[in-house]
């Protein structure tokens, strides 16, 4: 004999199972996503600029980028610039609205980079100079199945 009410409770759990489906699936559709993916890897890329951590972020700095600048001259260039220079301890960052560009060139002579991203980055440094922000496209693209940063060098 089939107690009373246990098909409400078998309809109840069914339904929480879908939902949770359904949420699962839209999180992972929209993590998925190669802008989604981009806008990360700036936020990682300069979450780690903003601790100080400058050799975690020249890991996500493209080969291009590595090319201009070995790793101990950046870590020692950002952090002689952008913290000792400027009076300041560390900064805040917002990202902007993320735009996919078919094709991009680093620089003047150079292969273009197909399927790249570009992110607009505001950072904000309170120092020794006052309040002020700094403004860049920081562009990515993916480079042997990893999001890495690129800048404009172009004039």
């Amino acid at each position: 004999m089939k107690k009373k009410g246990s098909g409400g409770k078998f309809l109840v759990i069914t339904s929480m199972i879908l939902l949770a489906a359904a949420v699962t699936a839209v999180i992972l559709f929209i993590t998925s996503r190669p802008g989604y993916q981009a806008e990360k890897a700036v936020e990682t890329f300069y979450s780690y600029e903003q601790k100080g951590q400058y050799a975690d972020s020249w890991l996500l700095l493209h080969s291009r980028l590595k090319e201009k600048f070995g790793k101990g001259h950046y870590i020692q260039d950002r952090a002689h610039v952008f913290m000792n220079h400027f009076g300041v301890e560390t900064f805040t960052f917002t990202t902007g609205k993320v735009a996919q560009i078919d094709s991009w060139s680093m620089e003047k002579g150079t292969d273009p980079f197909k399927n790249v991203y570009v992110v607009p980055v505001v950072q904000t440094f309170k120092g020794k100079y006052g309040l002020f922000r700094l403004h860049q496209e920081v562009y990515v693209t993916e480079e042997k199945e990893e999001w890495k940063i690129l800048w404009d060098y172009n004039k």
